[in-house]
Order: structure tokens, then C-alpha cells, then sequence
């Protein structure tokens, strides 16, 4: 057996590659159990189907499509990313108490964290 590669070309130094042994089989498996016996055997060790479901017919009465905020790109020095997860009702609030002041979303950040220190403080 040689280490040299078979050309796709069938260079006179080299022959074709012979693809006609190359073909999908014909037969079915003759040993595997039937279809019906193992969705039999699934269901009752409790697996469920990856098989895709049909789709539901049924069109919500009325999507809401969320209103796109203004982009808000300001150059005012803060260059730190804080991402956090939270309520819609207490993000919407976030950005009315921005909008209805006029201020860039940093500072209301930080407008709301000295606030929550100054409570903190009392409260202790």
C-alpha cells in the first residue's frame, strides 16, 4: 500500500479513484425490532419523543410589540458596563425617571445608588 494520496484527476502517474463500490445501502436492517415495538419500550420507560410536534393553529389575539428606545450614546466618561437583569415594570421606570429629568442613564445610576445609601444610612 503506497502513503501517496489517489488523484481525483487520474493522472497517467496515478489511476482514478474508483467510487462504484461507494453506494447507499439497499436493504433494510433485517435485525432491528420494529418501529412500533420500540416506541413501545420508549414510552413505557417514560422517553419522550424528539420528533417535532405540529404547530399550533391558534394566532395570539394581539401581539405587543415593545416600543424601541431612543439610542443613547453620550461621551461622559464612564467607560465601565454594567448589565443587569430585571423586572420590565422596574426598567420601564428606570428610563421614564431619565427621560422626565433629562439626564444620560449613567447618572440616574448613580443618582439612584446615593439614594439608596443615604436609606441604608437611616435605616441603620
Amino acid at each position: 500500500m503506497s502513503k501517496s494520496r489517489a488523484s481525483i484527476f487520474g493522472d497517467e502517474e496515478s489511476p482514478a479513484l474508483d467510487v462504484a463500490s461507494f453506494a447507499p445501502k439497499a436493504a433494510v436492517d433485517t435485525k432491528a425490532p420494529p418501529a412500533e415495538q420500540v416506541r413501545a419500550v420508549s414510552q413505557a420507560a417514560s422517553f419522550k419523543s424528539r420528533e417535532p410536534t405540529a404547530a399550533k393553529t391558534e394566532v395570539p389575539a394581539k401581539a405587543e410589540v415593545p416600543a424601541k428606545r431612543p439610542i443613547r450614546r453620550y461621551r461622559t466618561g464612564r467607560n465601565v458596563q454594567f448589565n443587569i437583569k430585571a423586572l420590565k415594570e422596574t426598567v420601564d421606570a428606570f428610563y421614564a425617571i431619565t427621560d422626565k429629568e433629562d439626564w444620560v442613564l449613567g447618572y440616574t445610576l448613580e443618582r439612584a445608588v446615593e439614594a439608596l445609601k443615604r436609606e441604608l444610612k437611616r435605616s441603620t
